[in-house]
């Protein structure tokens, strides 16, 4: 990775963080709560970026519909999270499998 990539990333970075500030303010909590919670959790995909910007982009054709963002997720935000992330692996499971000596996977 260059000096170039790296600023670049940063760029794309920022200008991702100015999409989340000009939502309204439930919607901001509510893709911060959900960028809290996958930053925990760790799902594999969540590197490339396409995951965080798929859902902004989710939200802001909500707030362009004028719907409220619990009509556009549900109530359990927490459910609406994990069924993003319900196929894709995390680094927690891939961490316990390579511990738990199942087979397929790497032991230490």
């Amino acid at each position: 990775m260059s000096i170039r990539d790296i600023i670049e990333g940063k760029r794309q970075w920022r200008a991702h963080v100015a999409r989340v500030k000009a939502l309204p303010p439930d919607y901001e909590i509510v893709y911060k709560e959900i960028q809290r919670y996958f930053f925990k959790v760790g799902p594999v995909g969540l590197s490339d970026g396409s995951l965080l910007t798929g859902i902004l982009d989710f939200f802001e054709e909500g707030v362009a519909a004028g719907k409220g963002v619990l009509e556009l997720i549900g109530d359990d935000i927490a459910a609406f999270a994990d069924g993003l992330i319900k196929d894709s692996p995390t680094y927690a499971e891939l961490y316990q499998e390579s511990i738990s000596g199942e087979p397929g996977t790497a032991q230490k």
